[in-house]
């Protein structure tokens, strides 16, 4: 039996659940939870607001864990080796995104916490290409939202050949830009941090912003007409798109890893004019995640976390809901 914290039914507060995951997949392997990170995605699934939830509801997909069972074709792991897993839990290996290392933009692919139950538990279960092996050098506490918030917002800087004189904007300096803003400095980018708090414009200078500008002025942000080559919008809210693309420089992009679930309002004359692109991506392929850990490795780059015990799961969630999370929230055992 696997011992986990589940939702009976929407925005309901997680409770003790036990279930039997069954005979464990030839090509899968079963994972001891360490930690786990708290994503907004979670959040967002525990309230239904995407209506795929299922109840009861097992949250958890920024997982850092040891090996304690593996299937007979799993061999590519060892027992007591320690992994990651993030939002994707396995994929079909034979369509052409698969065939091609875009496992991420598989259409069967298996989100972890979809129709499956997640990591807010003492055990979970994958198939071992979804899962990567953690470098020892790297801190397994804080590792956790790597495997999702990092690596959503590491994805563009592959998928787009983002260059290190390229000059890139982080809309939002929060759970997603906190990290951005690591990546892009280290990337060797001018990082421009778009806030419109004092606290969080000190901090973002502090974690790699080299300039900031007060998204709530619009002079400012017309003092930044054509600066950018990307802008990283990293919030779930709706914004004024079109003041943002004004920022851009010809062929610039502005890009969406933030799940805002409201319609863009954007003008085509300004992307036409200047030839930019709107565009948006998800987490990236497991071949992509091994890049980032070498990346975070080699630049000693840390998500800056708050500590809960899985038995504080509501008091986390909460805590998370209101906005305060300083920037991501990991539960340990």
């Amino acid at each position: 039996m696997i011992k986990a914290y589940a939702a009976l039914k929407p925005g309901d507060q997680l409770q003790p659940f036990e279930y039997s995951p069954g005979p464990l997949g030839a090509e899968d392997v079963e994972i001891a939870v360490e930690y786990c990170g708290i994503c907004h995605s979670d959040l967002s699934m525990l309230n239904n607001e995407w209506g795929i939830t299922q109840y009861p509801f097992v949250p958890g997909h920024e997982i850092v864990g040891t090996i304690v069972d593996r299937g007979e074709s799993a061999h590519v792991f060892k027992l007591g080796q320690r992994v990651g897993l993030g939002w994707h839990s396995g994929y079909c290996m034979n369509c052409m995104p698969c065939l091609s290392g875009d496992h991420n933009l598989c259409a069967q692919a298996v989100p972890t916490i979809v129709g499956r139950h997640g990591g807010f538990a003492d055990k979970v279960r994958a198939n071992a290409a979804s899962v990567i092996a953690l470098p020892e050098y790297i801190d397994g506490q804080s590792a956790g939202p790597l495997f999702c918030g990092g690596i959503t917002v590491f994805n563009p800087l592959l998928q787009f050949n983002i260059k290190p004189t390229a000059k890139v904007a982080v809309i939002g300096i929060g759970g997603l830009g906190h990290i951005a803003l690591q990546f892009l400095n280290a990337w060797g980018c001018h990082v421009t941090a778009f806030t419109s708090s004092e606290a969080k414009r000190k901090e973002a200078l502090e974690l790699g912003a080299h300039a900031t500008l007060n998204s709530q002025q619009s002079v400012e942000l017309a003092s930044a007409a054509g600066q950018f080559d990307l802008i990283l919008s990293t919030v779930n809210v709706k914004l004024d798109w079109n003041a943002y693309i004004a920022t851009l420089r010809p062929k610039g992009r502005l890009h969406f890893v933030g799940a805002t679930l409201e319609p863009l309002d954007i003008g085509v004359f300004p992307l036409i004019l200047s030839q930019c692109s709107v565009s948006g991506s998800p987490v990236g392929s497991p071949s992509s995640i091994r890049t980032m850990l070498d990346f975070v490795a080699q630049h000693d780059i840390k998500p800056v976390i708050e500590m809960y015990r899985f038995d504080q799961v509501n008091e986390a969630l909460a805590r998370l809901e209101s906005g305060d999370a300083h920037y991501r929230i990991v539960l340990s055992h």
